[in-house]
């Protein structure tokens, strides 16, 4: 039983675990990493033709978005995750793929003008996304799974995002029994919409984010209703838009939570009837998954509203953009109104549009409702930069730049301790993942000193053996190098290609004369035809 940290190992982004056991090999989690890197991420110590199964613990992006890329290299296994996870792993992984697909063609036609020759290729298709989608498999919360002789799962809400969980992996290997928790996010406490995240009671080991390990949200509740409330009264009456960059999945439909008791309380003086755009495909895709899994993942606060007849996310005045023509027309309207748009840290996505034709505007407001990480356009300007870059042109920053404060899906310091603490014993280990560098460390020596637990805060290739509870290699960190991805990437795709024949070969040892004989001609056909020599 051996485990290997591979990403969000000192960083926020990229998370990914890999866990060998009972002869298989498993990841947890294989997700991009988005905004500055610090330090490499470790490579897969297998080939993805090797891997068996892959457990997800929720379908945000830094942690589901390169399932895609392992399919593309050959990964053919079963990826596990909840209900609600699945439905929203369908329409954000395809998502991602068209991102990288019109990004890429982009880069291309630039390039082109400037008489450049090299091909800029995607990251993965939206083939790969449709494949990798065709290989999961849908989960129940609190179901004991067996995934193969000698592991059992069972996914645990954990309160983050709608279907997302915690995943607890038993392990019985050579007489020996290990059980690991794998927190994945851990979900801020009384949140819109979704449930309390849930206790897990007995580890051996654990796995933990950090990604709040050194702050703690406001003690009062926030009352962003009112607050809400008040931005929109200012920014209306001066005749602006309140722009806000949402997450798709998750806090675009908080939004309209609040939005909803805003209109319902009238209070917003002089405008009830204000307009509310969500120009997102893929927010108003996700806000239809919302609505179908009301009864398996909402709160009680929620389901109240539900019960009156009452949804809790839609209300008069709300239109959904879905073409770009709609998209372009809500700038055209001069009427004051709230424009929700993807993506939250305006990396990417329909917002950059919105803000280019909003910034310059002294009476408009652009609000960030969630975590901006460094080096994206959201974190320049939350930070106060006087001027942005958009479509090759400078944009001077005169709009007002707020922040709903403590508006988190994710636990605090005191949460993640809250958590930790649930256990009724205290695990062998606490390995301290999904955090900033400081912070990793800061919340392993708070583990350890304040609490007593045995913790570390590994980097990316640190390889832990469960089975005798003693590290077998410690990486130490690998600051990032800037990489540039050319027409070589997909050379590099053929040569995974190549490592996925071998894999196939080697799983047919012990066929028959006939169909290895067969499978031998059809490899020396096609190496006929492509035989440079």
């Amino acid at each position: 039983m051996k485990l290997t940290f591979i990403g969000a190992a000192h960083e926020v982004t990229g998370s990914c675990h890999y866990l060998e056991a009972c002869g298989r090999h498993i990841l947890v989690d294989y997700g991009m990493e988005q905004g500055v890197n610090v330090f490499e991420n470790a490579p897969l110590p297998v080939r993805e033709s090797m891997i068996d199964y892959v457990l997800l613990t929720h379908a945000h992006i830094d942690h589901s978005g390169m399932l895609p890329l392992l399919y593309a290299r050959g990964f053919r296994g079963r990826v596990l995750m909840t209900d609600a996870t699945a439905d929203l792993c369908s329409i954000m992984l395809r998502d991602c793929a068209h991102i990288q697909m019109q990004e890429a063609e982009w880069k291309n036609r630039k390039a082109k003008r400037h008489a450049k020759l090299e091909v800029e290729e995607p990251v993965y298709t939206m083939e790969d996304a449709d494949g990798i989608i065709n290989r999961i498999v849908p989960c129940h919360y609190d179901k004991e799974i067996s995934l193969c002789e000698g592991i059992r799962i069972r996914f645990t809400d954990i309160g983050h995002l709608l279907g997302s969980s915690s995943i607890e992996v038993w392990i019985e290997e050579a007489g020996q029994k290990r059980k690991i928790v794998f927190s994945g996010d851990i979900g801020n406490k009384n949140q819109p919409l979704i449930r309390d995240p849930k206790l897990t009671k007995e580890a051996d080991y654990v796995v933990m984010e950090s990604t709040y390990g050194d702050r703690l949200h406001s003690l009062d509740k926030p009352d962003y209703v009112t607050e809400l409330a008040k931005i929109l009264r200012d920014t209306f009456a001066k005749g602006g838009n309140v722009v806000i960059p949402s997450f798709a999945v998750g806090r675009t439909q908080e939004m309209l939570y609040f939005l909803r008791k805003i209109k319902a309380d009238r209070l917003v003086e002089g405008y009830p009837d204000f307009p509310v755009y969500v120009d997102s495909p893929l927010a108003v895709e996700a806000t239809g998954i919302f609505n179908k899994n009301i009864y398996n993942c909402f709160d009680e606060e929620a389901m109240e509203l539900v019960h009156n007849g009452i949804n809790p996310i839609q209300f008069p005045g709300l239109h959904l953009a879905i073409t770009s023509e709609e998209s372009k027309e809500i700038n055209f309207d001069e009427a004051p109104k709230v424009i929700l748009s993807a993506s939250g840290m305006c990396d990417a996505g329909r917002v950059r549009h919105h803000l280019k034709h909003n910034l310059w505007r002294p009476e408009c407001t652009i609000l960030f409702v969630g975590y901006q990480a460094v080096g994206t356009l959201g974190r320049v300007l939350v930070d106060g930069t006087d001027e942005v870059k958009l479509f090759g042109e400078t944009i001077t920053v005169r709009a007002r730049i707020a922040k709903l404060a403590g508006m988190s899906g994710h636990a605090d310091k005191n949460g993640l301790l809250e958590w930790i603490n649930g256990f009724t014993k205290k695990p062998a280990h606490v390995f301290v993942v999904h955090g900033e560098d400081s912070i990793c460390e800061a919340f392993r020596s708070c583990l350890e000193k304040e609490y007593g637990f045995a913790a570390s805060a590994p980097y990316s290739g640190t390889r832990y053996d469960l089975t005798n509870n003693i590290c077998e290699y410690e990486a130490g960190p690998v600051p990032v190098k800037k990489k540039s991805r050319k027409a070589s990437d997909i050379f590099e795709r053929l040569l995974a290609a190549g490592q996925r024949l071998l894999s196939v070969i080697r799983k047919n040892e012990g066929g028959t004369n006939k169909d290895l004989g067969k499978f031998a001609d059809q490899i020396n056909s096609l190496c006929d035809k492509w035989d440079r020599d």
